[in-house]
């Protein structure tokens, strides 16, 4: 298998030095990383990828049963590392993609020099004294209404992520990202996403990590951020001065500066 143009992999930067992973989360595809690919492509070797699913992947490769799992989307992240040959790998996951660098880390560390959590979350439902974010009929509501009309739901709800009503540039962005990708596909890996539960598996994560969390984040409350934090061994926690989920779009000049003194050093 050819993971070059199953997960539509792209680089940026010299072809040599510290390598620095970027892996966008759902609804997503890696030119929202753009921003931040300008600013790290000077000082590292950067590689990109898509999500089998999403963005310009094969879609030919999406299997529903496959991409029910968060694994399998780790298993395909150690596929690129290891077909490209990548050692000493920061890996940096927005959202979901977060717990795919912690399962892709704790199978296999070799490759991987440093992992960062943007904006991540093990679980997005609450659990006793556990703060997800979002009641079951949170979830069920917003899967439901995913499955009734998904570009309705796209439309709706990407602003709400975004969380810049000042900059509806951004929020007409990440919808198009959204409305972009198969509603069929869309749906499984929002199911993958919202009802996996990754808390036991962040102490399984033994080489040096980054929490990257925003001060107002509507998905990720902060409270997640210190849940993330406290379970991984020896973890830093940076929170950016910037509201919503995705800082890479909403504060790229933030969420460079932190990637890149985290992985200065590897």
């Amino acid at each position: 298998m050819d993971v070059r143009r199953r997960n539509h992999v792209a680089f940026a930067g010299p072809e040599s030095g510290t390598t620095v992973m970027l892996a966008h989360g759902f609804g997503c595809d890696q030119n929202l990383w753009r921003l931040v690919t300008a600013r790290l492509q000077d000082l590292f070797r950067v590689v990109l990828f898509d999500h089998v699913g999403s963005g310009q992947s094969d879609s030919g490769a999406w299997n529903a049963d496959r991409y029910a799992s968060l694994q399998s989307y780790a298993d395909d992240i150690l596929d690129i590392v290891e077909q490209l040959d990548l050692h000493d790998v920061v890996f940096v996951g927005h959202s979901v993609a977060a717990m795919m660098g912690v399962l892709a880390v704790a199978k296999d560390p070799t490759r991987f020099a440093k992992l960062v959590l943007l904006t991540p979350s093990p679980c997005y439902l609450d659990h006793d004294d556990y703060i997800g974010g979002f009641s079951p009929d949170d979830i069920d509501e917003l899967l439901e209404s995913m499955e009734s009309n998904y570009l309705g739901w796209s439309r709706a709800m990407a602003p709400n992520i975004m969380g810049t009503p000042d900059r509806p540039e951004l929020q007409e962005e990440l919808t198009d990202a959204f409305c972009r990708n198969d509603p069929a596909m869309a749906r499984v890996f929002a199911r993958t996403t919202f009802l996996s539960d990754n808390r036991a598996d962040l102490p399984r994560v033994l080489i040096p990590s980054l929490v990257i969390e925003c001060a107002h984040d509507t998905l990720a409350p902060r409270s997640v951020g210190a849940y993330t934090h406290q379970h991984i061994a020896g973890s830093e926690l940076v929170t950016i001065d910037a509201t919503g989920h995705c800082p890479q779009l909403s504060a790229p000049g933030e969420t460079a500066a932190a990637i890149a003194a985290f992985a200065a050093d590897t």
